[in-house]
């Protein structure tokens, strides 16, 4: 499916400011950029990575004081592996690949470890398998409330329990914590999100079944099959859309993306299981 996707961010700079921005479409197997364009206002030296492992694509711009602006726009062809939700199995840890360690252990905001009764509790005696990580979802939709503004950047997956409300970041936060706790690997993903209303940068998560990252959106707001990845890491600490050193002001944001035939979102949403990833013998990468 081909998406006309990107944002346009705006920013009074009151001194001299180091931004590290991650918000370009990650370079997947699964996904065709067609074409591709960032604009700097002013037009700014700029440093580029991408990390080797998840293809995380990182812009580095030192900025003087005034305004700022950056504008990026692409179109991209998603081609997503569909697949039966009851045949996926969980992957026993002894047969995991050691590349994703991380992705079973706590990290800043995926507090795992003080979920683990919880999570061994309510979701412990479930059949294993996609459908498990498919009922933390609906329990995390059903009993934390959506809800802007209930928390901030320093919200922890096991303080939006407390809170019982969040926003994406906090739903994506608290499943992957769920399913940590439970020894399945699940990382933290941001992406530009097809049936999101109103369009944002969207954050969900995926778990490690049967040899592949899935994704799972507990939300239940925007189209599993129209997530286009921007990011993926331990938590929203490493992928940021925006990570500011310096002074200064937020003034615009806007996100966008519309499927490049101009049909909105399907209904129903799909119920297939949905990954974006391509299985490799280091089946962590991506």
């Amino acid at each position: 499916m081909r998406y006309i996707l990107g944002c346009s961010l705006s920013y009074n700079i009151l001194s001299d400011t180091t931004f590290i921005f991650n918000l370009e479409v990650a370079k997947l197997k699964s996904v065709e950029i067609l074409t591709e364009s960032l604009v700097l206002t002013p037009n700014l030296k700029r440093d580029l990575y991408t990390t080797p492992d998840h293809q995380n694509r990182y812009l580095a711009v030192n900025v003087p004081t005034g305004q700022f602006a950056l504008e990026y726009n692409a179109e991209v062809d998603l081609t997503v592996h569909r697949a039966d939700p009851a045949t996926i199995n969980e992957t026993p840890i002894g047969q995991l690949p050691l590349d994703i360690l991380p992705f079973l252990l706590p990290s800043r905001f995926v507090s795992s470890d003080r979920l683990t009764p919880f999570a061994l509790a309510e979701f412990g005696a479930l059949p294993k398998g996609y459908g498990r990580v498919n009922q933390i979802c609906n329990w995390i939709h059903e009993h934390i409330a959506y809800q802007p503004g209930s928390s901030d950047g320093e919200t922890t997956a096991h303080e939006s329990l407390l809170k019982r409300a969040g926003v994406c970041r906090d739903f994506a936060h608290l499943g992957a914590a769920f399913c940590r706790a439970l020894g399945i690997p699940a990382r933290f993903v941001s992406c530009y999100a097809h049936g999101l209303v109103p369009s944002d940068f969207h954050a969900v998560f995926e778990a490690y079944l049967d040899g592949r990252w899935w994704l799972f959106d507990a939300t239940r707001q925007a189209d599993l099959d129209g997530l286009v990845r921007i990011g993926v890491g331990r938590d929203a600490a490493e992928i940021a859309f925006s990570t500011p050193f310096g002074n200064m002001q937020p003034v615009n944001q806007q996100v966008r993306i519309q499927r490049a035939d101009g049909q909105g979102s399907p209904m129903p949403r799909t119920v297939d299981a949905i990954s974006t990833e391509i299985p490799a013998p280091q089946s962590g990468a991506a």
